[in-house]
């Protein structure tokens, strides 16, 4: 495993992958709060949709 080190510089292949980890894992986030599922901050949509536009219809004189 030494030699894999002789081949790259282990400080900037440490800052890269630690980079692009934490690129990624802003990614998986982001995806995840577009969600309906999945979003923690703003919760579900499509409950307070439906509370939204509910209707009440008038009743018939009988």
């Amino acid at each position: 495993m030494h030699k894999v080190w002789l081949l790259f510089d282990p400080r900037r292949t440490l800052v890269a992958l630690f980079t692009f980890l934490f690129i990624l894992a802003l990614l998986i986030h982001f995806i995840l709060l577009s969600t309906d599922r999945f979003n923690w901050l703003e919760g579900p949509k499509a409950a307070k949709a439906a509370n939204a536009h509910s209707l009440v219809l008038p009743s018939m004189p009988a």
